[in-house]
């Protein structure tokens, strides 16, 4: 008996250059940055100024009122997202079983916002001005916790704190949750952590692109690629088994596996491309099969290296074409990932693949077929997705056409 099939069958997105998924999608295709100076504090001393900040979003327009004062701007972000993929799902969890209801997601920073906020309070009027809701609002599983409350989703809950890696991590715990009996399974990350003292815990990676030019200041696998962009948002979804979904699902998540790099100087390689290979395994595919990468994007020399070495060696030199759509809303960390899932789903439904945007030169020796200029027509079944996360965290995962997994599954 074949396994429970794990179909995407919703898709809520809130990025930098979206509020939701058609103006998203839109944005993509179009080539609009969301990527500009930081506004939502004074970001002068810091070495990094630019950022993906999802403009306009006013929580009150998507979370009930009174979790807005309750919860940090990362939750608002998933909890916006999760109701715009039930919808998107035609899922209405008022009429499922809430113990047949299951929640995962990633996180990475937490809620920094938040948790700043109520330390400026402590410091400046004393140990009373600090709510009680700081003991949840920015803790790591608050958007999961959340979701969960507000829903009436009492089945299994958990969240993955693999920074960017975690977005295809909490997508895969999903589908192992559908296949242990849950019914629909609510999924993603987001993140927000544009604040004074979660600017400061990212630049501590030394990581993050010191430009002053929001043009150029993100380049990945470019010759003068100095860094990656932060951002916020990210991508909820409804996972299902397609024999009970209402519509006909975005995709299927066909294959997937994770890796754990060894520490500096021990004298192993990185093992994303045993990642890689790993997922292609397990969705039964062969290189060939793959239609599209989406990459990583460090926007990090050595790292850019690490992911084209990895990918080369897979599919061979330009033997798959590969894009980096976060080149528009930068890493979104936990949230980054999810949303390159959302991303390629929608070009598997259109049959295109976004183009990597920029017109920089590419670094020596990076042999990818890297889409740029105009979106690229292509019939797209399957594409694989590549995260990894700060710490040696590695992810790829396999996502198959509803139609083309059907058949593939009627041939086995």
């Amino acid at each position: 008996m074949s396994p429970v099939q794990a179909a995407i069958t919703g898709i809520g997105v809130v990025a930098p250059n979206g509020l939701d998924m058609d103006d998203y999608w839109a944005s993509v295709l179009a080539g609009r940055s969301g990527l500009g100076h930081i506004t939502r504090f004074d970001a002068t001393l810091y070495a990094c100024r630019i950022a993906g900040e999802v403009p306009g979003f006013a929580p009150a327009d998507h979370v009930p009122g009174r979790l807005v004062p309750q919860t940090d701007r990362w939750t608002h972000l998933g909890l916006a997202a999760a109701a715009m993929a039930l919808e998107d799902a035609g899922v209405d969890p008022a009429g499922l079983p809430e113990y047949d209801m299951a929640v995962v997601t990633a996180s990475s920073s937490g809620g920094t916002e938040f948790g700043q906020r109520e330390i400026e309070a402590l410091w400046r009027r004393g140990p009373r001005s600090v709510g009680a809701y700081q003991s949840i609002a920015w803790f790591y599983a608050a958007t999961t916790g959340q979701t969960s409350i507000r829903y009436g989703m009492r089945g299994p809950c958990g969240v993955l704190a693999t920074e960017q890696a975690g977005g295809l991590d909490a997508l895969a715990q999903a589908r192992r949750l559908l296949r242990r009996g849950s019914r629909m399974v609510m999924t993603g990350g987001t993140d927000a952590s544009l604040c004074p003292y979660g600017l400061a815990a990212q630049t501590a990676n030394g990581l993050l692109s010191r430009s002053a030019d929001p043009a150029t200041a993100y380049q990945p696998f470019g010759q003068d690629a100095s860094g990656y962009v932060p951002g916020e948002g990210g991508a909820m979804f409804v996972m299902e088994d397609p024999a009970v979904a209402n519509g006909r699902p975005y995709g299927v998540l066909a294959g997937y596996t994770a890796t754990f790099d060894p520490p500096p100087g021990v004298g192993r390689p990185p093992c994303l491309e045993r990642a890689v290979r790993g997922a292609l395994h397990d969705a039964g595919c062969d290189p060939g099969d793959i239609d599209v990468v989406f990459a990583d994007s460090a926007g990090v020399a050595r790292l850019d290296r690490v992911e084209a070495d990895a990918i080369t060696a897979v599919f061979g030199p330009g033997g798959v074409p590969v894009t980096a759509p976060k080149i528009l809303t930068g890493r979104l960390y936990a949230g980054g990932a999810a949303l390159d899932v959302a991303t390629a789903l929608l070009a598997i439904r259109d049959g295109v693949i976004p183009p990597t945007a920029g017109g920089y030169e590419l670094a020596d020796g990076i042999d990818l077929d890297l889409v740029r200029g105009a979106p690229r027509p292509a019939s797209i079944r399957t594409a694989l997705v590549i995260a990894r996360g700060y710490g040696g965290f590695n992810a790829a995962l396999v996502l198959r056409d509803h139609v083309a997994d059907t058949i593939t599954e009627g041939r086995v």
